[in-house]
This record gives structure tokens, C-alpha cells and sequence, in this order.
């Protein structure tokens, strides 16, 4: 019976339920439209990590990003694919570097080299070619995202980075970094580019055999080289992000407008909801006189910012939906972890709720005695 009465109280008055329905979408869309943003953002800053196929990372010590790490000796692969339990173990050169576009100026791009021919630690998504055209001497890929900045070049195009003649072989598609334009190319085009030594490389990529024994090999490489840093791909995802995170301010940043865009969703939906018990001050003073305790009264207005809560939560979800679907595959990083809608509409409900206490409070103090004046 209350909930009816709140739901008829709702569609009697068309115009407030909106505005309260509106907060509740701002709140949804605008939180929700952050969030994708930042989950995007933090797919590009580990995405090298996340992507290469390996289980473990065999790093310098104190790496606390992909970027920091130093250099290996090479010999240490040799001795990793004698342990049992692993299936391959593959070199990787990770560096920054400065491509020249055709009209002179420079590019920063991120420059990632794998070893022939596994190619581990390579491109997964292409739009044309693939890790094979790798192969070439010369070959480079870039991302299609990133060919409006390069003058949109086209295959078989030639560039330089660092002053080395590299030649674009392949395209990929969203495969983009956080610091840069990310480039992949074979070990020994890396090596130009970045100077490296023949005999060294950034980072170890270790596969095992048994996904459950990760953690055991994990200890067996970190006893056969306690000097180094054996990190599993999760954790350097982790380390990864968390660095960037506390070192670009992203963080207080996404959770700043955040806030803002809840506390604004929260200020509508209270001054609506308050709006509306005015507006029906009469009507609960009838129900008040028709017998209905006050804790009816607010049960009636809670059941309205739970109709409220639903209505926004659809309508929002769906305005999210078709942006984070809008923004696939375009230079606005966007992604939505499965686990976040829940939860992002949970909190919501809790937000309709606090917004509405002040509606609450006015309605139980309503006299009853009004009714009849």
C-alpha cells in the first residue's frame, strides 16, 4: 500500500520526479564516465605488461615500473630455460625514443623490441600486417589510433627514430601507451635505437609450464639470482600503475571531478525530493489525519527515492553504456570493469538515500491538523 502511494505520489507530479531522476543520472553518468576514463587510462600505463604472454618478469632491482628497469646480461636466459617448469624464457628491450615525422618535427614514442622469432612481449591486435613483418631489418608497427599525429603515413613509409632509418611494416589497432606513441620492432632494430649493447637486454619474459606453479617458480628464479628482481605480471601491472598513479597526480585528479560529480547528483536529488514534500505538504497531512504514522510517512518518501534511484540507475547505465561502446577503439581511452557497474549502482542508491533525509525530516513534521485548513 505504500509503495503504491509513494509511486502515485511520484507520477502525479511529473516534473519534480524528473529533476530528481536527473540527479540520479548525473550521478551515474558523470561518475561512471570518469571512471571508464580512468580504467582506460590505466590499461594504457601497463599495457606492455599485460599483454606480452608471460607469467613472470625478471627485472633489475628497485624496478617499480616498466620503464625504470635497467639492463640484463643476456646469458641469464640460458640458464633459466635449463630449470623445469619453464616453457620459454625470452629477452625484451623497452626504451623511449624520438621519431621524426615528415615535416621535421619530433615525436616521443615508446620502443619495444622483441626477439626473433618467438617475438614474445609483441603487438597482439593488428589492423593490417602482423609480428611477422616484424621480421624486416627495418620494420616498425604503429597504432592506427596514432596516424592522424604521424601525418597519416601509409605501409612501406620511412622514419626516423634517434637518427635510425626504421620503415612502418605494420599497423596496429588500440594498442597505445600511457607515455607515448608505442612502437614495436625486432630485438636488433631496438638495439639501434636505443643504443643498447649486443649482449643485454631490459627485462627477462619467462613463461612456465603449470599456471598453478607460478609463485613456485617465482622463488626458484629469485634463489638462482638474488641480485635481481623476480616479479610476476600481475604484481608489475600493479607496481606499474601505482607508479604512475602517485607520480601524475591522475589519481587525485579523476578523484577530485569524481566527488564533484557525485555531490552535484546529491544536491539535486535533496533540493527535488524537499521540493516535492512542499509541494505535497497537503497530502501527507491527509494521510497524517487518515491515520498513517509517521514512520508510514517515511516510508513513503523512502520508497520514492528508491523509484527514483531505479529510474536514474536505467536510464544513466544505458547513457554509459552507449559512451563506453561510442569510445571503443578512439583516441579517448574509455573501459568499464564488469565488477564496477554493481557497485557504482549500490553507492548511487546510498547517495538517493542521503539526499533525501532532508525530504524525510520535513514530511514526519507535517501536522496533520493542515489538512483541514
Amino acid at each position: 500500500m505504500r509503495r503504491i502511494a509513494a509511486l502515485k505520489m511520484l507520477l502525479h507530479d511529473r516534473s519534480t520526479t524528473a529533476g530528481s531522476v536527473s540527479g540520479v543520472i548525473a550521478i551515474i553518468f558523470l561518475v561512471g564516465q570518469q571512471l571508464a576514463i580512468f580504467f582506460g587510462l590505466l590499461n594504457y600505463m601497463s599495457i606492455l605488461v599485460d599483454y606480452s604472454g608471460a607469467d613472470i618478469w625478471v627485472v633489475t632491482q628497485k624496478t617499480d615500473n616498466i620503464n625504470s628497469a635497467g639492463t640484463l646480461p643476456m646469458r641469464y636466459i640460458d640458464r633459466m630455460i635449463g630449470l623445469d617448469g619453464i616453457e620459454w624464457a625470452e629477452p625484451i628491450i623497452i626504451s623511449a625514443g624520438l621519431l621524426k615525422r615528415a615535416n621535421g618535427n619530433y615525436q616521443p614514442v615508446q620502443i619495444a623490441g622483441m626477439k626473433r622469432p618467438r617475438m614474445a612481449g609483441g603487438a597482439w591486435h593488428f589492423h593490417q600486417g602482423s609480428l611477422a613483418s616484424l621480421l624486416d631489418a627495418e620494420g616498425i608497427s604503429v597504432d592506427l589510433l596514432d596516424f592522424a599525429t604521424l601525418g597519416d603515413p601509409e605501409i612501406g613509409d620511412v622514419f626516423e627514430i634517434n637518427k635510425q632509418r626504421v620503415r612502418l611494416k605494420a599497423i596496429t589497432l588500440n594498442v597505445r601507451g600511457f607515455g607515448g606513441i608505442v612502437v614495436f620492432t625486432n630485438m636488433n632494430k631496438a638495439r639501434d635505437i636505443a643504443e643498447f649493447p649486443p649482449d643485454r637486454c631490459s627485462s627477462i619474459l619467462v613463461k612456465v609450464t603449470d599456471s598453478k606453479n607460478i609463485d613456485g617458480m617465482k622463488r626458484q628464479l629469485k634463489q638462482l639470482f638474488p641480485n635481481l628482481d623476480v616479479i610476476t605480471t600481475n604484481e608489475l601491472s600493479r607496481l606499474t600503475r601505482l607508479y604512475y598513479i602517485q607520480n601524475t597526480g591522475i589519481g587525485g585528479s579523476f578523484g577530485f571531478t569524481t566527488i564533484i560529480g557525485a555531490l552535484v547528483g546529491v544536491v539535486i536529488i535533496a533540493l527535488t525530493m524537499y521540493t516535492n514534500v512542499l509541494n505535497k505538504q497537503k497530502d501527507y497531512a491527509v494521510l497524517r489525519a487518515l491515520g498513517a504514522r509517521k514512520r508510514d510517512v517515511l516510508v513513503i518518501v523512502m520508497y520514492q527515492s528508491i523509484f527514483i534511484a531505479l529510474m536514474g540507475i536505467v536510464a544513466g547505465f544505458t547513457l554509459l553504456a552507449l559512451f563506453v561502446l561510442f569510445t571503443r577503439d578512439s583516441n579517448l581511452p574509455s573501459y568499464m570493469p564488469l565488477w564496477v557497474p554493481p557497485i557504482h549502482a549500490f553507492f548511487t542508491l546510498l547517495l538517493c538515500m542521503f539526499g533525501s533525509l532532508l525530504a524525510m525530516q520535513r514530511a514526519i513534521k507535517i501536522d496533520p491538523a493542515s489538512a483541514f485548513r
